[in-house]
């Protein structure tokens, strides 16, 4: 995004950089020129080879067999090809046949996937041919998926990069055998990342195809800020909770300009078997440039398959019993600060770690054992104990199914918090383990979830379980049974002061509050009910 803000310093000098001569071009009625060649990355050939050559070699990275994808950044070479050439000296030896491309729009506005409508995509090293035959079957695969030339436009008031910067890369290390398919997100929702994730995996399976999500990822903070909030996107992207990075970029809670590729990416390669995700780099422009007033970060990341199934790339995380008593103490400081003073309890930034990383989390308030409110954040949002926080205050004044506690029943009420895992995928219905594993059921932008301890207190089979969830969501029972349902499960630390029995109350009932007017459209709610 934005990206020609950071490298105005060197253009002037880059455009003097003098432009070499092309290869041969290829036969092709279509051919989309180089529009950053001697900005982004030098015009010369010979001195594009050398540096591209040298950012992979110095890079230094672990084996890792079976790369399904690829992130890399798209920013000038000068600042983020050191970071790139982590990503692509993992496929020096490979010799795939094709290359998916997949990158956001940064001048041109439009709502669909842009898959290029031309013949071949230039650069100071030659042609790199399109795979037409490929291309041609992925646009029907979803209205969404359009040909187009939106999004690859070299204009000089447009200069759209972001496909291009990939190129070099990966003719000096795979050589000049491969096709591309470029494609260009204009609208990164959660319905066109996974129209795009879901067509591609059924067009790759059994073919010898890799894809590059192309992105950068926050632009323009101080550099302490940057380096937290790249943290958060990459400790998704490491966990592999691409619903929660999905509505954490919508939030704008999270950054990367590409994070619809990157979710669009992740969608493929698990459904092509992938079950790895590992950060290979980090960095930012302060790193380079020593300017750390306004960084843009940068990230290396490889998807691979490995020996674990789906099932098992669960998590496991715990709570002391410290965090846990601070934060029934912060749940109950909540409440009655909110029914009290109707105003958010300050509560203060808490010295224990866990309770400052970003988790989902759900509080429940009983009265005398029957249930009295019960919301949560499903997705990690905001640091844990401010999670439990407004969860809280939610809990007793804003669940619909009750009147707000009054002052009287502050003495009577009994506190349960939920604190949930990331959300994982699952493709079989089988992966779900009753007891362990609570449910989010997706379709669209419909969606439901249940606590683990659900289950368990109705004592419902497996089926049973994935029923109820599909009703939670407002959908019919079968609803899982849809190939445009995802369903998504997820752990959780429960705990409470005391034993309560009113969880048979609490799935009954699906409210989801509108955020704020003022907030960016939401793919799904940020709080919902039990």
């Amino acid at each position: 995004m934005r990206i020609l803000a950071y490298v105005a310093a060197v253009l002037v000098v880059c455009m003097l950089m003098p432009v070499g001569k092309q290869s041969a071009p290829v036969t092709s009625q279509k051919v989309r020129p180089t529009a950053v060649a001697g900005a982004f990355y030098p015009a010369d050939p010979a001195e594009l080879s050398a540096m591209v050559d040298r950012f992979v070699a110095q890079a230094k990275v672990p084996t890792i067999p079976d790369v399904v994808a690829i992130v890399a950044p798209h920013a000038g070479y000068q600042y983020s090809g050191a970071v790139a050439g982590h990503s692509y000296a993992l496929l020096r030896g490979r010799k795939p046949a094709r290359v998916v491309v997949i990158a956001p729009t940064h001048y041109e506005a439009f709502s669909f996937t842009s898959v290029y409508d031309g013949d071949a995509y230039a650069t100071p090293l030659g042609q790199v041919p399109v795979d037409r035959e490929f291309a041609a079957r992925l646009v029907k695969m979803d209205p969404s998926i359009q040909f187009s030339s939106l999004g690859h436009t070299p204009d000089a008031d447009k200069r759209e990069h972001a496909v291009e910067v990939q190129l070099p890369f990966l003719q000096r290390v795979l050589g000049s055998e491969f096709r591309v398919v470029p494609i260009v997100m204009g609208d990164q929702s959660w319905e066109n990342c996974r129209a795009l994730g879901v067509a591609l995996a059924k067009l790759i399976q059994g073919s010898d195809t890799l894809i590059v999500a192309s992105s950068d990822l926050s632009h323009y903070h101080p550099y302490d800020d940057a380096v937290r909030i790249d943290h958060k996107t990459l400790q998704g992207i490491e966990e592999w909770d691409y619903l929660s990075m999905s509505m954490n970029f919508d939030q704008r809670n999270w950054e990367a300009c590409g994070g619809g590729p990157i979710i669009a990416a992740m969608i493929a390669a698990e459904r092509l078997g992938a079950t790895e995700a590992q950060i290979l780099k980090y960095a930012n422009t302060g790193d380079v440039t020593g300017d750390r007033s306004r960084v843009v970060g940068y990230g290396a990341v490889a998807f691979s398959k490995g020996p674990a199934p789906a099932e098992a790339r669960e998590i496991a995380f715990a709570l002391s019993q410290e965090e846990k008593d601070e934060l029934l103490q912060i749940a109950k400081k909540s409440v009655e600060t909110a029914v009290r003073e109707q105003k958010a309890y300050d509560a203060p930034a808490p010295k224990l770690a866990a309770l400052n990383s970003d988790r989902g989390a759900f509080v429940t308030l009983t009265k005398h054992g029957d249930l009295r409110g019960c919301i949560g954040y499903v997705t990690p949002l905001k640091p844990l104990y401010l999670a439990v926080r407004d969860a809280a205050a939610m809990a007793a004044l804003r669940d619909p199914r009750f009147d707000p506690v009054s002052t009287p029943e502050l003495g009577d009420l009994e506190y349960e918090i939920s604190v949930l895992s990331p959300l994982r995928h699952v493709q079989d219905i089988n992966q779900i383990r009753v007891g362990l594993h609570g449910l989010v059921i997706r379709k669209g932008e419909t969606q439901g979830l249940l606590l683990p301890q659900v289950a368990t207190e109705y004592n419902w089979d497996r089926l049973t379980f994935v029923r109820q969830a599909c009703r939670k969501a407002g959908l019919p029972a079968e609803a899982w049974r849809d190939s445009d349902t995802d369903i998504f499960v997820f752990t959780a630390v429960v705990f409470r002061p005391v034993r309560t029995t009113a969880l048979r109350e609490m799935w009954d009932y699906a409210w989801m509050p509108q955020p704020p007017a003022q907030a960016p459209r939401s793919p799904a709610p940020l709080a919902t009910t039990f």
